[in-house]
């Protein structure tokens, strides 16, 4: 067993476990690639079990966190299950490994290792439910009824009567449309007639119509 204590193999047989979890996510448990992980699942917990640096009780948190993503799978929950699953089996490698920081470096490793693979793959492997919770796949486009806002730049130079008092934001008539306006700075009473100096945006900046005496 001595051999697979070797941290470069540790390194792999994790790489294995995590790559392993993270096409079941993606999958949906259709069992690709399962059968590797337990394996070096077991290759990995009995090993260390044998050499002694892990009890039952750190097996158990492995198993249970494996077991939280498994439900997480199968119940339409909002993620927290697989997030309290993730969290279980990375702490139970560390302890496995020692619980120091040689032990936070290998993880982070073949968690990293994983990770790369994962993502040369994961184009190629069917989407789950579980997994569709942590990609968006939407888009508000104008066939589904999302606009973004339309700039009226045509009323930049209409005048038209403040219809709420400006503070400087409101409301004003213009070109017989109530239009949501904010003034250059300046109070305007309601009532008042207002000329549109500029759009931007949805922002419609308004100045108070100056009567000739």
């Amino acid at each position: 067993m001595d051999i697979v204590n070797m941290p470069i193999l540790q390194v792999l047989l994790l790489s294995i476990m995590f790559l392993a979890v993270f096409v079941e996510v993606k999958t949906g448990g259709t069992g690709a690639g399962i059968m590797l992980g337990i394996v070096a699942a077991g290759v990995f917990w009995g090993s260390q079990y044998v050499k002694g640096t892990v009890d039952l009780f750190q097996i158990a948190l492995f198993l249970g966190g494996i077991l939280c993503i498994i439900i997480e799978m199968l119940l339409p929950t909002i993620g927290l299950l697989a997030g309290v699953g993730v969290a279980a089996m990375l702490y139970s490698v560390v302890l496995a490994l020692g619980g120091n920081m040689a032990a936070v470096s290998v993880l982070v490793i073949s968690l990293m290792a994983a990770i790369a693979i994962f993502a040369l793959l994961v184009n190629q492997l069917p989407s789950s439910r579980l997994w569709k919770k942590f990609v968006l796949k939407d888009q508000s486009t104008s066939k589904r009824g999302y606009i973004s806002a339309v700039e009226e730049s045509h009323l930049v130079g209409q005048q038209g009567t403040v219809l709420t008092e400006l503070r400087p934001s409101g409301s004003a008539l213009i070109d017989g449309h109530p239009v949501d306006v904010v003034s250059e700075g300046a109070f305007i009473q309601k009532g008042e007639k207002i000329k549109v100096v500029s759009v931007n945006g949805s922002r419609v900046v308004v100045r108070r119509l100056e009567l000739p005496e």
